[in-house]
């Protein structure tokens, strides 16, 4: 009964929850591409290109269909590259890297030194003789061949622009939960990248319009190199819960975080100069897109602020770590009772009679945030909670060993071990409630008896009071 109470009525939030992702992970990727098109190794490139194709042949038809042929080849490649991704992990190791540990810690790390490489510290390159031959190719081939290398030959001479948003995005795209989304991601980046080389080389006139290359390029790589480090602390908090080393605790995330963007809206305004900025002329003056963007990255530090003493600042509980995590809170009671430990919180249904609640959730889980930050917080949806249920939170990727050592479980006729408690509470989650992604809400009478249909993550509040008040009512 409980291995099929989920399928008969899985909340409708799976499919658009699903439907959701793909939107954003496409987006997420067109923005990337965009990002990339207006850094010093790709902008440049743009009238260069185009040079070429106008230059190749006479023939306006022909320098059309080269052009177009461009960029597809950009899209293939890319696409081709989150393809390779997907091959290389599978379907099921994309879906756990999101918790796992150490991949987190490898990918703060990462970000970190792409930080620091777009602040101008040094450059990340590909080996010159890489592009040499690509370029011996597009020059001895002809055809669609030699449009094909050169185009793999501009995503290696952009490398160390795009590599960090590429690997960025990958990231992103592979812990989302689906193995499609590594190749729709870049496909949506591919897209951004190439429509500018396509639609220039049919419409040259436009060149004259588009902004020319200068130091403004170097300041979009330094903008990015922001934003590179305070996502690296988002991975580095996941590692942190689930090793429970408590050294990024909710205000330590947050103190971080307003003085990076106090820093970027410092750097905006020319408080600040990094290696490969320009030197500054007396009669430089801050555009009104450099001060629009300082006083952006202003506000947002100020809005972090209160946070710091307990408001729930619902616009990064997708990254920063839990309020559990928070030392000071102004407001104790805004948290809701939670018991960590499934016996525990059983036996504790038990004794008052409540119906239990119970969250699969992830320290690494950026959906599991969201819910809590969207839907937990609302007045009725807390109220619920607080008084009609007991609620368990139990974490598939806490690293803690568990106490009594290694267990052996069975599992589709096969040996299990089972070593952390995290592994424990994954286990329960798939050989009692048939499921393996997280949010995962289930509602269970104190013998453990499910109650209602499963939920997933879906941010709409009516939705989820429907769901809480299907248990009370069974």
């Amino acid at each position: 009964k409980l291995n099929s109470f989920n399928s008969e009525s899985n909340n409708i939030s799976d499919a658009s929850g699903l439907s959701h992702s793909w939107w954003y992970i496409l987006l997420a990727g067109f923005i990337a591409g965009f990002v990339a098109l207006v850094t010093p190794c790709v902008w440049p490139m743009i009238p260069m290109t185009v040079s070429f194709f106008l230059k190749r042949t006479k023939d306006r038809r022909k320098s059309i269909k080269d052009a177009i042929t461009y960029g597809i080849s950009i899209i293939v490649i890319y696409v081709g590259l989150g393809l390779i991704v997907t091959a290389m992990f599978g379907a099921s190791a994309l879906n756990s890297l999101a918790t796992n540990a150490i991949f987190n810690i490898v990918f703060f790390l990462l970000l970190v030194v792409f930080a620091f490489s777009f602040f101008g510290a040094f450059e990340i390159q590909l080996p010159a003789s890489w592009t040499s031959k690509l370029d011996e190719k597009a020059d001895t081939t002809t055809g669609l061949l030699s449009i094909f290398f050169m185009a793999f030959t501009l995503c290696l001479v952009s490398f160390s622009c795009t590599g960090p948003i590429i690997g960025t995005l990958l990231v992103e795209a592979a812990t989302s939960g689906s193995m499609l989304y590594p190749a729709i991601g870049m496909f949506g980046f591919a897209l951004a990248l190439s429509l500018p080389f396509t639609i220039f080389a049919l419409f040259p006139s436009l060149l004259k319009a588009a902004p020319k290359a200068g130091g403004w390029l170097n300041m979009v790589k330094v903008v990015l190199g922001f934003c590179e480090l305070a996502l690296a602390f988002k991975f580095l908090s996941v590692a942190d819960l689930a090793y429970g080393w408590g050294i990024l605790d909710r205000e330590t995330f947050l103190c971080l975080w307003i003085v990076i963007f106090a820093f970027l809206g410092m750097y905006l305004l020319g408080f600040i100069r990094l290696p490969h900025d320009d030197d500054p002329k007396p009669s430089d003056r801050v555009s009104v897109t450099r001060l629009t963007l300082a006083l952006v990255s202003f506000a947002f530090a100020l809005y972090m602020v209160p946070g710091l003493w307990g408001a729930p600042c619902k616009a990064i509980s997708a990254f920063a770590p839990p309020m559990s995590t928070q030392d000071f809170n102004l407001d104790p009671d805004a948290r809701i009772q939670t018991y960590h430990d499934y016996e525990e919180g059983m036996a504790a249904a038990a004794r008052t009679g409540k119906p239990v609640l119970v969250d699969f959730s992830g320290y690494g889980c950026v959906n599991c945030r969201k819910m809590e930050a969207a839907v937990w917080t609302d007045s009725q949806v807390k109220s619920i909670i607080d008084n009609e249920y007991i609620l368990i939170e139990l974490m598939v990727d806490d690293k803690t060993s568990l106490p009594n050592g290694t267990e052996v479980v069975s599992e589709n006729g096969k040996e299990v071990k089972l070593r952390t408690i995290g592994d424990k509470w994954s286990y329960l989650q798939r050989s009692k409630f048939g499921a393996n992604a997280q949010p995962f809400y289930v509602l269970l009478d104190a013998q453990g008896q499910p109650l209602a249909g499963s939920y997933s993550y879906n941010e709409d509040i009516d939705s989820y009071v429907k769901f809480l008040q299907s248990g009370l009512n069974h």
